[in-house]
């Protein structure tokens, strides 16, 4: 597993999801019960500014909160940037050393995972990539725990046995195959 090239295919992913967003949409509902379109595009900011941070050592102003579309793109080259000077050695979170390529690789999950959001969002859905999926599956499988669950993440969905590694990656996360709009 590459962490820089699951982070790259990640956002490559959402990025595709987010250019279905436009203006007057961000009200609509999501896979994420408590958010709509507009605030799952700014926990997309936040996340990609964090992701940002532990990978420079510093930080990004925040972009206006008017065009989170236009932030999202913004703050994706700038990890991709950061990701390709050279993203090595440990981030403290909290007070826990974290190495980089960990911090990469849980990033990947959540951006790809929320890509799948924005597109379901909007009306668009698009099919998760499969490959991703099976690199992405046993990351969140190490990070989500019981705790995370109605907090971070929901209940876990069940799905047939032999289910491909995209259904099972959203399964495991609490989404669905679709939602009611």
């Amino acid at each position: 597993m590459n962490p820089g090239e699951l982070l790259e295919r990640s956002l490559a992913y959402a990025l595709g999801s987010v250019a279905v967003v436009g203006p007057a949409g961000l009200g609509r509902a999501t896979p994420c019960a408590e958010w709509d379109l507009g605030d799952l595009l700014g926990h997309l900011d936040d996340s990609l500014d964090a992701l940002h941070e532990g990978l420079t050592g510093g930080r990004i102003g925040l972009l206006p909160q008017t065009d989170r579309v236009c932030g999202f793109r913004t703050r994706a080259c700038a990890v991709l940037g950061a990701w390709a000077a050279g993203a090595e050695g440990t981030v403290l979170v909290g007070e826990r050393p974290l190495d980089v390529r960990v911090m990469g690789a849980v990033g990947a999950v959540e951006i790809a995972v929320h890509g799948w959001d924005v597109a379901q969002a909007c009306g668009r859905p698009r099919p998760f990539p499969v490959a991703l999926a099976a690199e992405l599956l046993p990351i969140a499988r190490c990070v989500v725990t019981e705790e995370d669950r109605g907090v971070r993440f929901g209940e876990p969905v069940a799905v047939p046995p032999g289910a491909p590694p995209d259904a099972r990656l959203l399964a495991f996360l609490g989404r669905r195959d679709s939602f009611p709009e």
